[in-house]
C-alpha cells in the first residue's frame, strides 16, 4: 500500500487523524494561539476606535478614529481569524483531539467560521460608509443609523473570542458521540 493510499484510508476512519510530528505540533499549536491572540487584540483596538468615534472630545478626534476604523478593521482581523482556522484544522487533524471528536473543538470550529463569515458578509460592506462619515463628520452631517451598529461587532467578537478560550482551556462535555470500541478485526464490540 502506497503512503498515499494509507493517508486515504486513514481518513475514511470515525478517528481519522494524520499524525503530526511533536516540533511540528509545537509550531502549530504556537502559531494557532498567536493569531488568536492577535484576533482578541484587533477586536479591542476596534472597540476603542468604536468608543472613540462615538464618545470623542471633538469631531476631529471621531472623525479620525471612524477613517482609522474603516482601514484598519477587515484585513487585520480577517487574516489573523483565518491564520488561526487553518492552524486550528491542521492540529485537529493531526492531533487526538480531531475536529469533530470533541464538543469543545467543534463548537471552536463553528465560533471561527461564523466570525470569518460576518467579517466578509456584515462588517467589510459597510466600512466604506464608515469612512465617509469620519471625513465628513467635522461638516455637521448627522450621524447615520449605522453607526450605533458599531458597538455589536467587538462585543459579539469578544464575547465569541473570549468562549473560545475558555473551551480551549476547560475542554467541557465530552465526545460528540459515544461510539463503542472497535476490534482490531473492525467488528463492534
Amino acid at each position: 500500500m502506497t503512503t498515499q493510499e494509507k493517508t486515504r484510508a486513514t481518513l475514511r476512519r470515525p478517528d481519522a487523524r494524520i499524525p503530526l510530528g511533536r516540533g511540528w505540533r509545537k509550531t502549530t499549536l504556537i502559531v494557532h494561539i498567536v493569531s488568536a491572540g492577535a484576533w482578541i487584540g484587533i477586536d479591542v483596538i476596534v472597540a476603542v476606535l468604536v468608543l472613540t468615534g462615538r464618545f470623542g472630545t471633538s469631531d476631529d478626534v471621531r472623525g479620525l478614529a471612524y477613517q482609522a476604523l474603516a482601514a484598519f478593521v477587515v484585513w487585520p482581523m480577517l487574516t489573523s481569524g483565518l491564520i488561526c482556522l487553518v492552524t486550528g484544522l491542521v492540529l485537529g487533524l493531526g492531533t487526538r483531539w480531531g475536529l469533530l471528536r470533541y464538543w469543545w473543538v467543534a463548537i471552536k470550529l463553528v465560533l471561527n467560521l461564523v466570525l470569518c463569515t460576518l467579517i466578509l458578509v456584515l462588517l467589510q460592506p459597510g466600512m466604506d460608509e464608515v469612512n465617509d462619515y469620519g471625513r465628513t463628520l467635522t461638516s455637521g452631517t448627522p450621524e447615520p443609523a449605522f453607526i450605533s451598529n458599531l458597538f455589536f461587532p467587538p462585543a459579539v467578537s469578544l464575547t465569541a473570542l473570549t468562549f473560545a478560550t475558555v473551551l480551549a482551556v476547560a475542554k467541557p462535555w465530552g465526545r460528540l458521540s459515544r461510539r463503542p470500541a472497535r476490534s482490531p478485526e473492525g467488528r463492534r464490540r
